[in-house]
C-alpha cells in the first residue's frame, strides 16, 4: 500500500463508487475521499462493508457547505444537509468532512461570506458531538460566483479564527492556492489546524475553466514545496489526488490510477 497516497473520487468520476473502492484495493492506494452523491447511489450499509472487506481507509467525506442561498428556508435546508453530511462522515470513519463553502447568492458578496459563517456556527456543535471536523477548503477566485466565496486561504483562517472551534480547520488544496503572494505565510498561520492536503497541476493554458486540472509534474505548481510548508505546520495525513479533466475522465481508470501513483511518487 501506499500509505498517504489517497484517491479523490472525482478524479475517476465515471467509476461509480464500489469499482473506486476495489481500484484502490487493486493498486494499493490507501486512502479514498468519498463524494456524497457517490456514496448514496451505492449505500451508506454497502459502502461501510467493503470498505471493511478490502481495508481501504476514507481519508475524507467530499462534501459539506453550500451554505448562502436566497432564502431562509433554503439556508436551513443546507443546514440540515450539512448535518446530514457529518453523520454520513462519522459512519464512514472519517473525522473530516470537506467544506466547500458556497457562492455568492443575491449578488451580494458580503452577504453570502456571513452566511457562510453563520451556517458553520449552527453546524459546529453538531460535528463536535459526532467527531467530526470541518475543514474549510478556499477555491480559486475564479469560482467566488459560483463555488465558494472563500478564495484565500487567509480567509479561510480569518474564518476559522472568527469561529473559534477547535472543531474547524482548513484544507490546502494546491490548485486552488499556489498563487498566492501569501501562501506561506498563512501555511504557517494555520499551524495545527490542517485537516487535508490536495494534489493536482495548473497547465497552461487551462483547458476549461471547471474541468481544469491536470496531472501532477503536467504544470507549473511547486507541488513539494507547498507539501514541505504544510507537514511543517503539522499535517501529516493523506494526500489527496483530486483531479477534474474531461481528457482524464475518458481515459481507462486503471490507466489513470496507475499514473496517478508514478506521479505522486515522483512529483509529490
Amino acid at each position: 500500500m501506499i500509505q498517504r497516497l489517497s484517491l479523490n473520487q472525482i478524479t475517476t468520476e465515471n467509476w461509480g463508487l464500489e469499482e473506486a473502492i476495489k481500484g484502490c484495493e487493486r493498486h494499493e492506494i490507501s486512502h479514498i475521499s468519498i463524494w456524497r452523491h457517490k456514496l448514496q447511489a451505492f449505500g451508506l450499509t454497502e459502502t461501510k462493508a467493503l470498505l471493511r472487506d478490502t481495508g481501504v481507509n476514507v481519508s475524507s467525506l467530499c462534501r459539506g457547505g453550500m451554505f448562502p442561498a436566497e432564502t431562509i428556508s433554503e439556508r436551513k435546508a443546507n443546514i440540515e444537509d450539512n448535518k446530514w453530511a457529518i453523520e454520513e462522515a462519522a459512519e464512514l470513519g472519517t473525522d473530516v468532512l470537506v467544506l466547500v463553502c458556497g457562492g455568492m447568492s443575491s449578488h451580494n458578496l458580503s452577504e453570502s461570506r456571513k452566511w457562510v459563517r453563520e451556517g458553520m456556527e449552527q453546524i459546529v456543535p453538531f460535528a463536535e458531538e459526532h467527531g467530526v471536523k470541518l475543514g474549510i477548503e478556499p477555491l480559486h477566485p475564479m469560482y467566488a460566483a459560483d463555488r465558494s466565496v472563500i478564495t484565500t486561504l487567509g480567509e479561510a483562517n480569518a474564518l476559522k479564527q472568527r469561529i473559534g472551534s477547535e472543531q474547524v480547520g482548513v484544507v490546502v488544496d494546491v490548485f486552488h492556492v499556489w498563487w498566492d503572494v501569501n501562501l506561506y505565510e498563512e501555511i504557517q498561520r494555520a499551524d495545527g489546524s490542517i485537516l487535508g492536503f490536495h494534489v493536482s497541476d495548473w497547465k497552461v493554458p487551462l483547458p476549461d475553466v471547471f474541468k481544469a486540472r491536470a496531472m501532477m509534474g503536467d504544470g507549473v505548481i511547486d507541488i513539494p514545496r507547498i507539501r514541505a510548508a504544510v507537514e511543517k505546520s503539522g499535517y501529516g495525513g493523506p494526500i489527496e489526488v483530486e483531479i477534474i479533466n474531461q481528457h482524464i475522465w475518458d481515459q481507462r481508470e486503471d490507466e489513470t490510477l496507475q499514473v496517478m501513483k508514478d506521479r505522486f511518487l515522483k512529483y509529490v
